[in-house]
C-alpha cells in the first residue's frame, strides 16, 4: 500500500499533476490560447482606435486643406464646362482657342512647371503623411499588451510556463 501511494504522491502531490503537464507539451492549452487570443483582439481594437483618432486643427490650417483640395476638381469641371461651352457656342469656344494659340511655347512649359510642381509637392507630403501614420501605428503595435496571469505562471513549474511564453504554446 505504500508503494502505490507513494507513487501516487510523485504524480499528483506538491500541487502538481504530472500528466497533465506531460500532456500540455503535445497539446495546446486551451486556457492559455483564449487568453493569447483576446489580448490579440484587444491589441488590435488599441491599434485601430489609434489610427481613426483625429487631430484638432486650427482655422489656418482647414482653409489650407480646403484650398488645397480645390485645384483638381476645378480642372476637371472646368474641362467639362469647355466641352459644354464648344457644344452651346461653337463660334465663342473657337475664338477663346485661337487664343489660348497665340500663347508663347515658353508660358506653356512654364505652366506645366508650376502644375507638375504643385501636383508633386502635394504629393510627397500626403506620402510623407501616410509614412508618419505607419510609423506610429507600428510604434503603438510594438508595445507588448499587459498580460494576464494564467495557471501555469502560479504553479510551481514556472520554467514550463515560461517556454509556453517564449515559444507561443
Amino acid at each position: 500500500m505504500g508503494m502505490i501511494t507513494d507513487f501516487l504522491a510523485m504524480l499528483f502531490g506538491s500541487n502538481r499533476n504530472v500528466l497533465v503537464e506531460t500532456a500540455e507539451v503535445f497539446t495546446e492549452n486551451v486556457e492559455n490560447a483564449a487568453v493569447r487570443a483576446a489580448d490579440a483582439r484587444a491589441a488590435s481594437l488599441a491599434q485601430f482606435a489609434s489610427e481613426f483618432q483625429h487631430q484638432r486643427r486650427g482655422l489656418f490650417d482647414r482653409l489650407i486643406d480646403g484650398l488645397n483640395r480645390l485645384p483638381r476638381p476645378l480642372m476637371a469641371f472646368g474641362t467639362l464646362g469647355l466641352i459644354a461651352a464648344a457644344m452651346v457656342s461653337p463660334v465663342w469656344f473657337s475664338e477663346r482657342m485661337t487664343g489660348l494659340a497665340l500663347v508663347p511655347e515658353p508660358l506653356w512649359w512654364l505652366m506645366g512647371a508650376i502644375v507638375s510642381f504643385y501636383f508633386g509637392a502635394r504629393h510627397q507630403a500626403k506620402g510623407q503623411e501616410f509614412q508618419q501614420a505607419i510609423a506610429a501605428t507600428f510604434a503603438t503595435a510594438a508595445r507588448p499588451p499587459a498580460r494576464r496571469r494564467t495557471r501555469d505562471e502560479t504553479s510551481p513549474n514556472a520554467a514550463l510556463a515560461e517556454w509556453r511564453a517564449q515559444n507561443g504554446a
